[in-house]
C-alpha cells in the first residue's frame, strides 16, 4: 500500500495530479525512481498528442552574463498566459536562455543545424543539447517535464545569442 506521503513527495517533485502519482506509484511497486520514469513517459505521450495546439502565448526572457560580454534572448511559447505566468514557465524560459548563452547552439533542431557546423548536430542542437545544470536532461525534455505539467504544448519559438566582439 502506497502512502499519502509518498504520493505527496512524488507529487512535489513531479508537478502530477494526486491520482496520477498514486497510479504511478502503484504500478511501480512503491519505487520512487520507476514511479518518476512512469509519469515521465505518460507525459511524453500526452505532449506529443498536444504538440499541434497552437501557442500565442508565452514570454520573452534575457539571460546576460560574464559581467555583460555575453547575451541570450529566447521567445518561449505556451497555449495561454496563465501558464506564461506561472513559476515553472518563467524559470523554463529563464534556464532556456541561459544555455543558449552558455552552449551557443547553432539551431533549435538537428534538422536545421548546418553542415559545415563543428561537432555533432546535437551538440549543435538547443533542444538535444545536454541541459547545462544536469546532463542527465536535454533542453528538449525539460519543455517534455514542463508540458507534462502543465497539460499546455510548449516551444521555443527563436532564440539569439549575443557575444561581445562576436560575429
Amino acid at each position: 500500500m502506497v502512502s499519502t506521503d509518498d504520493v505527496k513527495r512524488l507529487r512535489e517533485e513531479t508537478g502530477a495530479g494526486v491520482m496520477d502519482a498514486k497510479r504511478a506509484l502503484d504500478e511501480a511497486g512503491g519505487s520512487f525512481d520507476k514511479a518518476r520514469e512512469i509519469l515521465r513517459e505518460r507525459g511524453i505521450a500526452q505532449a506529443a498528442k498536444r504538440a499541434d495546439r497552437a501557442t500565442g502565448q508565452g514570454m520573452v526572457e534575457a539571460y546576460i552574463h560574464n559581467q555583460g560580454r555575453i547575451g541570450a534572448m529566447v521567445e518561449l511559447q505556451c497555449e495561454t498566459d496563465f501558464v506564461a505566468r506561472t513559476d515553472g514557465f518563467r524559470q523554463l524560459a529563464r534556464d532556456i536562455a541561459m544555455q543558449v548563452a552558455a552552449m551557443s547552439p547553432r539551431a533549435l533542431t538537428v534538422e536545421e543545424v548546418p553542415a559545415d557546423a563543428p561537432g555533432t548536430a546535437e551538440e549543435n542542437a538547443l533542444l538535444t543539447q545536454a541541459f547545462i545544470k544536469d546532463a542527465g536532461k536535454t533542453i528538449g525534455d525539460l519543455i517534455q517535464d514542463q508540458i507534462a505539467q502543465t497539460g499546455e504544448n510548449i516551444r521555443v519559438a527563436r532564440f539569439s545569442r549575443f557575444e561581445l566582439g562576436g560575429q
